[in-house]
């Protein structure tokens, strides 16, 4: 459910006033989620690769093919999820793409039109009335 004007604009003045009381911390909580969610997925990742590397020698020392082909699987798969992951991942003070202060931001340009058009609107009213 969006937001209403009303609420969009003490959103807006509340995330003013943190970034005036203290900007360090409210540049910290910027895209932090998404950051330390894809830092904990490439680490995921990264581990996977090495157990990867565990089941290809162990299948080559055992020699078991099979168990050789899924370690080779296994590794694949984790450094696509490592790469992709690493791509993903913003960087610190970095907005991520598409991230909601981006909507807010179009949001906001949308809204000054808006504002602009309304004030038109009633100066053209408030001309034709005073005729």
């Amino acid at each position: 459910m969006p937001l209403s004007e009303h609420e969009q604009r003490m959103l807006e003045q509340m995330e003013r006033a943190l970034y005036a009381e203290d900007p360090k911390f409210a540049s910290a909580l910027e895209g932090s989620g998404l950051r330390t969610y894809t830092r904990r997925r490439v680490y995921q990742a990264v581990a996977g690769f090495l157990v990867g590397i565990a089941l290809l020698m162990a299948g080559m020392v055992a020699k078991q093919v099979w168990l050789s082909v899924v370690g080779f699987l296994v590794m694949l798969g984790c450094a696509v999820l490592a790469v992709t992951g690493w791509r993903k991942a913003p960087k610190p003070g970095e907005q991520p793409a598409g991230g909601p202060s981006q909507a807010r931001r179009q949001g906001r340009q949308r809204r000054s039109v808006m504002d602009r058009i309304e004030q038109r609107w009633q100066r053209r009213r408030d001309e034709q009335g005073g005729h």
